[in-house]
């Protein structure tokens, strides 16, 4: 009887200990995340909120992401539900999420709507188009995860950065600016492009002091030796995916028409994060910093 007795005491007493190592776990960047205590299994579709759920300390509470959601490292390690635009409904409900956060922008239609039917709820957030309302959008996360600190931290850090690059800038502003262009590779079309004055891409390069040289009013025109020709560009800057399928800066400039470019002639291919310049977040200032860097000098640290 006793020796049943002791048994039961010391399984409890193992339990507790499990317990404890459990919530020690869930510490993080800013302390006590707290995010534990609010139930949530979130799956990201947006690659802006998965960076500003980890920066606030809610990462643990992330049960799956799309693959673009790249930044940081650690978000590689989370399961991934496949392109925001071309989801389909079985990666996501076998996930068992609480809730699905969006920007807006995901799909298809089919699949939102099949979700929806087996009551599985959503979030939208305003994606930050501008400093202040990425400020805003920080500030929002950060308060779902009752962390408010770690939100003004962030925004605080952000103005700080951003004057720094605008700093930076300034020292250049006695040269011509430089025409640079971004070639993307995009996954779900399979199939190199430019991108044009629209989208975060433009006031990226604004911000750096730089002009971007695609002439294209559409959001991206497919590559082309017209296209380059056209574009006669002083930089040429390559997202991680589309340069890394090359391999290499030589290979790089067997792409139409690349080669007779200014940018190649003269060695100014540069690879670049895409994360670091589709979407404005917490690193955005430190990104148009590291930006202004490469386009004047190769180096971009």
């Amino acid at each position: 009887m006793i020796l049943r007795k002791l048994t039961l005491l010391q399984l409890l007493a193992l339990f507790a200990l499990l317990a404890l190592f459990a919530l020690a776990a869930c510490g993080g960047r800013f302390g006590d995340k707290q995010n534990n205590k609010t139930g949530l299994r979130i799956v990201s579709v947006s690659k802006q909120l998965t960076e500003i759920i980890f920066a606030v300390g809610g990462d643990t509470a992330l049960v799956g992401v799309d693959i673009s959601s790249t930044w940081p490292e650690a978000a590689k390690k989370i399961t991934t539900v496949g392109y925001h635009r071309a989801l389909s409904p079985e990666g996501i409900i076998s996930l068992n999420p609480t809730v699905i956060w969006d920007d807006g922008n995901w799909g298809p239609a089919a699949t939102i709507a099949q979700l929806k039917k087996v009551g599985i709820p959503m979030r939208q957030f305003d994606g930050g188009s501008t400093i202040d309302s990425t400020e805003m959008l920080i500030r929002t996360i950060a308060a779902a995860f009752h962390n408010p600190r770690a939100g003004d931290s962030l925004c605080a850090r952000l103005d700080a950065d951003m004057q720094r690059a605008d700093s930076l800038r300034k020292t250049y502003a006695g040269e011509p600016p430089l025409k640079v262009l971004v070639i993307h590779f995009g996954q779900a079309a399979n199939q190199y492009f430019v991108l044009s004055h629209r989208g975060t891409q433009q006031q990226m390069l604004e911000w750096a002091g730089a002009i971007n040289a695609a002439d294209t009013a559409q959001k991206w025109k497919n590559l082309s030796p017209e296209v380059i020709a056209a574009a006669q560009p002083d930089v040429i800057l390559a997202t991680d995916y589309g340069f890394d399928l090359q391999g290499s800066v030589e290979k790089f400039k067997q792409l139409p028409g690349v080669a007779l470019s200014p940018a190649a002639k003269n060695n100014r291919i540069y690879r670049i994060e895409e994360h670091d310049l589709v979407y404005l977040g917490p690193r955005t200032g430190q990104n148009v910093y590291n930006l202004i860097r490469l386009i004047h000098t190769g180096k971009n640290q």
